[in-house]
């Protein structure tokens, strides 16, 4: 599970807590014969339904993007593996130098 996952499964469950606090508030049986009360109660669903439905494509666009960038690196290493090559001696020159150093 990445890091946005964890953050967004983390604000799901402080928004479904924090919804379902209201709820509790709001859930006495004296409060059911007002309209503004189903009213309430029917908008907190809605707006819990609304941001689970916003975070699962978050997550999805987010796990997308991921996906393309892999997919272009690994093209882009395909296509020029002598450039990669390269780097990366480069840069094991450089870790080495460094450690060398030490």
């Amino acid at each position: 599970m990445g890091v946005f996952n964890k953050t967004a499964a983390v604000a799901q469950d402080d928004l479904e807590k924090l919804v379902s606090d209201l709820r509790g508030l709001i859930s006495s049986r004296d409060l059911d014969d007002l309209p503004q009360i189903r009213q309430l109660r029917e908008k907190l669903d809605d707006g819990l339904h609304s941001a689970r439905q916003a975070a699962v494509r978050a997550a999805q666009d987010a796990a997308a993007r991921a996906k393309d960038g892999a997919h272009a690196a690994n093209r882009y290493a395909h296509d020029e593996p002598w450039q990669i090559a390269g780097a990366a001696i480069a840069l094991g020159a450089l870790v080495g130098y460094l450690v060398a150093r030490r």
